[in-house]
């Protein structure tokens, strides 16, 4: 996570903001929610500069990447 200011993780239909500038919340907390079940990092998961999306929702790929 080193370097990464915004992170965004698509779950369902609910999307998730972490500022991580600003806010950054525990690391169980992050783990939580971007490792998928087999234990490895949830797909996609896409870094644009120090921006970090994990998971798909069209809209934030869009938002985010741009």
């Amino acid at each position: 996570m080193k370097g990464i200011k915004d992170l965004y993780v698509a779950k369902g239909k609910k999307t998730i903001h972490f500022d991580m500038a600003k806010a950054r919340p525990p690391d169980d907390e992050v783990l939580g929610l971007i490792m998928g079940r087999s234990g490895k990092l949830r797909a996609p998961a896409i870094r644009k500069g120090s921006v970090l999306v994990v998971g798909f929702n069209p809209d934030i790929l869009a938002d985010a990447l741009t």
